[in-house]
């Protein structure tokens, strides 16, 4: 496992993750565009994040089961379609059935990753986890970020675009580098499929992590969904601007990947993950109290999402200690676990702004917490 290829693998999470999130900071335009509420455009996070999970569920079982490089490669062009669909979306419903489609095909981070696991050496293998997840949370962070700036000043529709010209590129340059890897599972695809309830009725690790990363996601997600519109009403009346800038806590969330795959190596990923819901606590607090004071909700957000890094992070480093035969499989099932818990905590928390305002909203992350 060649430095070159583990940040390579880091660069491509980058750009493949940002498809998920262009779409968060600039769904108070969106609303505009297609003039519907708040709560229905709480619809297109929550089908974007579902179409994630099917997507992995169909997908992910195949990195078992097929040459990894070739499945990115195609995984990349079909996504750049998904955008583009997205881009020339002509009314709500054909945004929503675009961001389905968008979610779906925008996995390939979550093959990428147990890939380099699967490379990577036992007493290595937090920090080259770590240093992939860097990658896949500077995505997160970049997409937010350009999306609101980019958004203002050229409207949504440009972010589509550049993201589906990105995969492109990324197609490219990952069917040429990869290394080639042949199948670990001499499985029909079928079996591949059904095997996974079995995995997950086997190993309780497994079942832990998948609860555990379901319930941070949810929490996650909720706060991103609502943000853009508690920033818009008094006092605080900002624009996507402003909603897209707040994506640049999770410079936090990057720089303590690194540091929390070496702390998984050193301490364990059970400590970290312990560490990561007491992070997350303190944040739903901190959100809730500063909730008019801007300077309060950054704080709070740096909390969250570091708490949602080192989460996540600390559950990949414990279930790829699992049989590494199957690890796209017990990915498969993890992250879909993970994703059904953001679109759950995206839907609850829609409703919640729509019925009891921020309160809600917080008090829907303090149960999942």
């Amino acid at each position: 496992m060649q430095p070159r290829l583990v940040w390579l693998m880091a660069i491509a999470c980058t750009v493949s993750i940002a498809s998920l999130y262009y779409n968060q900071p600039v769904l108070a335009l969106m609303s505009r565009t297609f003039n519907v509420s708040a709560s229905e455009m709480g619809a297109i996070p929550t089908l974007t994040q579902l179409g994630y999970a099917l997507g992995m569920f169909l997908f992910l079982p195949l990195g078992d089961g097929l040459n990894r490089r070739k499945l990115i490669a195609v995984l990349c062009v079909v996504n750049a379609i998904a955008l583009g669909f997205n881009a020339i979306a002509a009314n709500f419903l054909g945004l929503a059935i675009a961001s389905f489609f968008n979610g779906m095909t925008a996995v390939v981070p979550q093959i990428l990753v147990p890939f380099a696991a699967q490379l990577s050496v036992p007493e290595a293998r937090g920090r080259t986890i770590g240093r992939v997840m860097s990658g896949l949370f500077l995505g997160i962070v970049l997409s937010r970020l350009l999306s609101g700036v980019l958004g203002a000043a050229f409207g949504w529709r440009s972010l589509f675009w550049i993201g589906a010209g990105l995969m492109l590129v990324l197609a490219g340059v990952l069917a040429i580098s990869l290394p080639r890897q042949e199948s670990s599972a001499n499985s029909s695809y079928l079996a591949l499929l059904r095997s996974l309830p079995q995995l997950l009725l086997t190993y309780s690790l497994l079942r832990e992590c998948a609860l555990n990363g379901a319930m941070i996601f949810g929490v996650y997600c909720g706060f991103w969904a609502v943000l853009p519109f508690l920033l818009e009403q008094p006092p605080l009346g900002y624009g996507s601007q402003v909603a897209g800038l707040f994506g640049l806590v999770g410079f936090a969330g990057t720089g303590a990947a690194l540091f929390v795959g070496k702390l998984a190596d050193q301490r364990s990923p059970r400590f970290t993950a312990k560490l990561a819901i007491g992070l997350i606590t303190v944040s739903l607090f901190v959100l809730f109290v500063f909730r008019f004071a801007l300077v309060g909700l950054i704080a709070g957000a740096i909390l969250l999402d570091l708490g949602t890094q080192t989460g996540q992070i600390s559950n990949q480093a414990r279930i790829y200690t699992l049989p590494q035969n199957a690890l796209s499989r017990i990915t498969t099932v993890y992250m879909v676990s993970y994703f059904l818990g953001g679109s759950l905590g995206s839907y609850l928390s829609a409703i919640a702004w729509s019925v009891a305002g921020w309160t809600g909203v917080c008090g829907v992350g303090l149960g999942l917490s």
